[in-house]
């Protein structure tokens, strides 16, 4: 089958790799009709490159038709249509029984003391091929996969593998409701969505970002919107001088702005994997403008939800702001399962009231990936989201 592989920093590329096959009773083979390139997966082309291998198959964004299942799967059948959640969880261990599937007993990658393993990821979330692919190896097919109606566009229901509950999350772990003011730092896919969830939810939304046609595209969906000059200030200004009851960042650890952090970062990359590998699990540091500008930007007892990924294990942090303002602070890889039944009649209904309908700006055939990979990187043709045919 072909597959997006991870070939070295900033270089992907599509090649013939083995067709996958059930290797536990619990697997299914799903055929992909549709996947996306993630924000996230901006973090391996570049950042962390140490932990990936020439070869690897990335992406974490797929759906498809079932194609074949283990003998101890139930309620999944062949033919059945199904959104691939990012996070392999087992459903049953004691973190799945209380929604926290992102850090799943059954599958954490102790070896790295991460959380739950994900497709398409790294070494340090289990090395699983991923769904940027024509086939995908589902492992606990009996609780992962979320099945969902043959009718409709396969962008109706798409990014229930991880986007929208990622910003359905963060918009929860912010605490906002009607009558309150959401900042939203970074209007890429999860901030388009975490925008418009929270003012479904009734909150007054303001959005951040530096780029015009991500800005366009939150207006149409009723969020106000400024570019990320003096943020911390025109926040202030829009909300009678205190800030913003919450802040969510959706950016994460590549946020412009930090130039010494970037600096560490491009070294790291240049070192042997043997080297930077355990240098950045022991000093790496993110860059952290987007985070420094929340905490600044929050009102005082106010919460900060982090939905952008960060890494760094020696990141500075203003713990004396922090601690007087009375910050709340919210994070976490999100617990996919836990939200569908809050998500799926939201993406059902005909009405389309989250608009995900209004979120791709590219669809392209597999063979496009490698250079939609820097296209995406570099905001550049008023690219939003890409979504792959791996059929074509």
């Amino acid at each position: 089958m072909r597959a997006v592989t991870w070939q070295a920093p900033r270089t992907m590329s599509v090649e013939e790799v083995p067709d996958p096959r059930i290797e536990e009773p619990t697997d299914a083979i799903v055929r992909i009709t549709s996947t996306a390139i993630c924000g996230s997966d901006l973090h391996l082309y570049s950042v962390l490159g140490p932990f990936m291998d020439p070869g690897d198959v990335v992406g974490h964004e797929p759906m498809g038709i079932v194609e074949e299942i283990g003998d101890d799967v139930t309620g999944l059948s062949v033919g059945d249509r199904v959104v691939i959640p990012f996070t392999i969880a087992c459903g049953h261990c004691w973190m799945c029984r209380r929604g926290l599937q992102s850090q799943c007993e059954t599958t954490q990658v102790t070896q790295y003391e991460s959380g739950a393993a994900l497709f398409g990821y790294s070494r340090l979330y289990g090395s699983v091929p991923g769904g940027q692919a024509q086939y995908l190896r589902v492992p606990h097919a009996d609780y992962g996969p979320v099945v969902v109606p043959h009718e409709g566009p396969d962008e109706q229901y798409l990014f229930l593998s991880d986007i929208l509950p990622t910003a359905w999350q963060g918009v929860r772990y912010a605490g906002v409701g009607a009558d309150d003011t959401l900042a939203v730092l970074g209007l890429g896919p999860v901030g388009q969505f975490a925008a418009r969830i929270a003012r479904h939810l009734g909150a007054r939304v303001i959005g951040v970002d530096p780029v015009p046609e991500r800005r366009a595209m939150a207006q149409r969906h009723g969020v106000e919107t400024i570019d990320d000059e003096a943020t911390v200030e025109r926040l202030r200004e829009l909300t009678d001088g205190r800030g913003a009851d919450a802040v969510l960042d959706a950016v994460g650890m590549e946020a412009h702005g930090s130039p010494v952090a970037g600096a560490v970062q491009r070294a790291a990359g240049l070192l042997p994997d043997a080297l930077a590998a355990p240098l950045m699990q022991r000093a790496g540091v993110d860059r952290l403008a987007a985070l420094e500008t929340a905490l600044a930007a929050v009102r005082r007892g106010g919460t900060v939800s982090l939905s952008g990924v960060y890494g760094g294990m020696a990141d500075p942090l203003p713990m004396m702001r922090m601690f007087d303002k009375g910050i709340a602070l919210r994070m976490g890889q999100c617990n996919v399962r836990r939200w569908i039944d809050d998500l799926m009649p939201l993406v059902s209904d005909p009405s389309d009231p989250l608009g995900v309908a209004d979120l791709v700006t590219h669809r392209v055939g597999l063979s496009q990936a490698p250079e939609m990979y820097d296209v995406f990187q570099k905001k550049e043709d008023g690219c939003i989201k890409v979504v792959l045919d791996p059929q074509r």
